[in-house]
């Protein structure tokens, strides 16, 4: 247990006493100096008890330790926080109270403890009621430190507190009775808004936190002058006649959360592994996918290349026999050949472009071919075929 921080009491003056000594030391110095020296022993005298009196409000302040200084019994506003020597007018003027503030104190609450005996439990500040109306017993550690100095001398009128040797509290100190009773007040109001199995198992980390927000936020409203450093759960238990059951309780909901994890973590073994054989599946697939359409793609840029230039072909033929001169007398054709005597197959290709046009019926292959088309037409028509085979040859290339 901790033993409260703070220098030493200011010694109370004893002014029969320093009198007397005046009186003497003035009596002494005027014995040798004679009688006309007595003014002048008085006065060195006083001097020399001013020097030690003003030397008396000499004062250090060690690392951790900070000094309010009060003046006609009034506080200065702003503590002294630098480490060395200082002065201060020395009493009955002045006054300094010299304290460590970076030391951690503890508070314990619902229990007692001490060096080498088991923790004595305090029934009266454990016990409280939950949320749901059920009793519970609560042990908890709080540790603090001093934040202001000023407000935690002489902020709160506490009454102290003496409970045997592991805690003495001068009265005057904020955390006294006053940090014991902010916390039971902070502590059961969280509690009260919780369920005993809330407090029993998922919420002992909330309620810590929770209660050491609302202990901070009363001992501000107090102006202690207190800084919350942590609050701890030592021992949350149900009473001992249900106690049986709710740790049944808690170790169904401790193999829940087992049993949940396990299967955590076999979803995130297996979906992994089945999303990896998917893709394997998937890849070729697609790949098939890709050939197919590229494959159904080319066939379809050929067949559509042929019937463009089948097309330029009729075009073109159509062309050349509607371009009329009459030469034949049936208003039809320059070659002296009509439309009528002009036909177009696409089977039997005998000369591999794709179609044969037929002249009277006769087959025309091309303008190089004349000969062979004039000796199957009659004499009268074998010009003229060889005519518009020549004008055909030329207009398709």
């Amino acid at each position: 247990m901790y033993q409260p921080g703070g220098g030493p009491r200011q010694p109370e003056l004893d002014f029969e006493k320093i009198i007397g000594g005046i009186r003497d030391g003035i009596g002494q110095v005027a014995q040798r100096l004679g009688g006309g020296g007595v003014g002048l022993a008085a006065a060195l005298v006083v001097g020399l008890i001013i020097v030690i009196w003003a030397a008396t409000g000499i004062y250090t302040t060690s690392p951790g330790e900070q000094a309010v200084l009060r003046l006609f019994g009034k506080a200065q506003a702003t503590p002294v926080t630098q480490n060395g020597l200082h002065w201060w007018w020395p009493g009955p003027f002045g006054n300094k109270d010299v304290v460590r503030t970076d030391l951690v104190r503890r508070l314990e609450l619902g229990f007692r403890s001490s060096d080498g005996v088991a923790n004595t439990p305090v029934p009266v500040e454990a016990q409280m009621i939950s949320g749901d109306l059920n009793i519970i017993d609560v042990q908890m550690v709080v540790q603090y430190d001093i934040k202001n100095l000023t407000h935690f001398l002489f902020k709160v009128d506490d009454p102290g507190e003496d409970a045997g040797e592991q805690r003495i509290i001068a009265a005057g100190r904020p955390d006294g009775r006053t940090l014991k009773d902010a916390t039971e007040a902070a502590l059961r109001l969280v509690v009260g808004q919780r369920s005993l199995g809330e407090v029993l198992a998922e919420e002992r980390v909330n309620l810590e936190i929770d209660t050491g927000t609302k202990l901070q936020e009363i001992l501000d409203g107090y102006q202690t002058g207190i800084n919350i450093v942590s609050v701890q759960l030592q021992k949350v238990e149900a009473p001992a006649e249900v106690q049986a059951a709710f740790n049944d309780v808690l170790q169904a909901r401790q193999d829940k959360v087992t049993a949940t994890n396990q299967a955590q973590a076999y979803e995130n073994q297996v979906i992994p592994e089945a999303r990896g054989r998917a893709e394997q599946i998937i890849q070729p697939a697609e790949a098939f996918k890709r050939a197919r359409i590229e494959r159904a793609q080319g066939e379809s840029d050929q067949f559509l290349s042929i019937l463009a230039q089948f097309n330029d072909r009729s075009i073109t033929l159509e062309n050349v026999l509607q371009d009329t001169d009459n030469a034949d007398g049936d208003e039809d054709s320059t070659t002296g050949i009509g439309l009528s005597d002009v036909s177009m197959i696409v089977a039997p290709d005998i000369d591999g472009d794709g179609f044969d046009i037929l002249v009277a019926g006769i087959t025309v292959l091309g303008a190089g071919e004349c000969a062979f088309t004039a000796n199957q037409v009659s004499a009268t028509n074998a010009t003229e075929t060889c005519n518009f085979s020549a004008a055909f040859a030329a207009q398709t290339g």
